[in-house]
């Protein structure tokens, strides 16, 4: 292409200057053709020496020329070498070659891929020749088998294109813990992978997020996924599906240390204060007041922090404090658009010192209208209830709303406007909650499918929708 279109402006170019000398009033000024098509054609490959799929390789050179000048983009961590290598190769450019120098001992008999990634691209415009792959072999055939497959994060359905695949021959238990494997492959957007040129045999294959480039699973807070059983290059068909999980959770870092606060001249800074979820809005219907004090609180008498009518007739409500003490829920069963009245009294709290409320406190509030909601109904198709289907609402990072799934049908008039992801986990023990694995018991993760389509609701709207599963 590029060819044709220099041979294009060479002739335009004769042409123009034909034209000047065969009319009278002749041309001022004669330049080159300017603009044309932008080039976004990637580098191809000319000829490597030795060739491509070349046998009974020997040697520890390979040089690769291409139809233009190329350069090389973070070459450390686009190219793969399978089997994988003890010494990672030298790969080098200059003009129009790339050259690699192998630092390990080939194995007889052995089929070698060389995958660049996205490493390979043209000097001028920057179009990168994706995922090219050298392959030669030791013996006297190129291997042809392969493997496919998929991986998704368990939790969440999604797709994370930083996992990488490791394959092992002759694997034990512990293979992935301790040693480095015989095969890698990335992951694309869609998170598909595939190894080629395989020998036939079985094996052992996981998925790992390798933050630590390590190339082994050394800790249960990485992302991680294992196949039940072996695989057989020779008779694998279709996409082997793995489930990625972290065992545990990262832990936080924790806060910088820093100092005291220096003493308050302010007689009342010791008093306990506290703020409230319904100051100066309206309670939602679907959660708890909280009431959220400045001070860990030692003693709570229950029977001095009540809920009101209008007319201060005491509202049945569930109190609880959470594991800080320092924040109380109260539950009512609300009613929409309905006042109350929350009443603390000056004895209801204390803490270790003994500091109480400085007053009785009298707060009024209102709740939200059964308006200020949305409605959904939602038809669901292919519903295995077998299998303890939970539809997860999403906002964000958050699970808004859990709902265990017992029929085709499901509704609900109180949806809090917004946007949300849906999901459904299957929850398999039945606990309500999404559920890692365990390598060390070969136990496999819960699995969450995410539905394509987001839902938005919108206050007084109703959301009708099939669900496919």
């Amino acid at each position: 292409m590029r060819l044709a279109k220099y041979i294009f402006y060479f002739f335009g170019f004769i042409s123009i200057l034909f034209v000047c000398s065969t009319i009278n009033s002749g041309c001022a000024q004669i330049g080159a053709p300017t603009g044309g098509l932008k080039d976004t054609l990637p580098p191809k490959l000319a000829f490597a020496t030795p060739a491509i799929r070349t046998t009974n390789f020997k040697g520890n050179r390979i040089v690769l020329t291409f139809d233009e000048y190329v350069d090389l983009d973070n070459i450390q961590s686009n190219l793969l070498v399978s089997p994988y290598p003890k010494g990672t190769p030298t790969v080098t450019s200059k003009l129009r070659e790339v050259t690699i120098k192998l630092k390990d001992t080939l194995k007889a008999n052995t089929t070698y891929a060389l995958n660049f990634g996205n490493a390979i691209k043209d000097v001028n415009e920057g179009n990168v020749l994706k995922n090219f792959t050298y392959v030669f072999s030791t013996g006297s055939t190129i291997d042809s088998f392969d493997i496919r497959g998929n991986v998704v994060l368990a939790q969440t359905g999604k797709v994370d294109s930083t996992i990488v695949i490791f394959l092992y021959k002759n694997a034990t238990d512990s293979s992935v813990q301790k040693k480095k494997p015989d095969y890698i492959a990335r992951v694309n957007g869609k998170g598909n992978f595939i190894f080629k040129y395989l020998p036939a045999g079985e094996f052992s294959m996981y998925a790992l997020k390798d933050d630590d480039g390590s190339k082994t699973y050394n800790s249960k807070t990485e992302v991680f996924a294992f196949a039940d059983s072996v695989i057989n290059s020779v008779t694998s068909k279709g996409k082997i599906k793995l489930y990625a999980y972290a065992e545990e959770e990262k832990s936080k870092t924790p806060p910088k240390a820093s100092l005291p606060p220096k003493p308050s001249k302010d007689k009342n800074a010791k008093k306990i204060k506290y703020k409230t979820s319904a100051t100066g809005i309206t309670q939602d219907l679907l959660t708890p007041l909280t009431i959220e004090f400045t001070q860990v609180l030692k003693d709570v008498d229950t029977g001095k922090i009540i809920v009101t009518d209008t007319l201060f007739n005491p509202i049945t409500t569930v109190l609880t404090i959470d594991s800080t003490r320092k924040k109380i829920y109260l539950q009512p069963s609300w009613s929409e658009n309905t006042d109350y009245r929350l009443i603390i009294d000056t004895a209801a709290v204390n803490d270790s010192t003994g500091e109480a409320l400085s007053r009785t406190d009298t707060l009024k509030f209102k709740t939200k209208a059964v308006s200020d909601y949305g409605r959904i109904l939602f038809h669901f198709t292919n519903l295995d209830t077998a299998r303890h289907p939970v539809l997860l609402l999403i906002q964000g990072e958050l699970i808004a709303r859990s709902i265990p799934i017992k029929s085709k049908e499901w509704s609900d008039k109180l949806i809090p406007p917004g946007d949300y992801e849906l999901r459904i986990l299957y929850d398999a023990n039945n606990n309500g909650k999404w559920d890692p694995g365990s390598y060390s018991e070969k136990l496999q993760p819960e699995r969450v499918i995410s539905l394509d389509k987001k839902l938005t609701i919108r206050a007084d709207w109703d959301n009708e929708r099939d669900v496919e599963l």
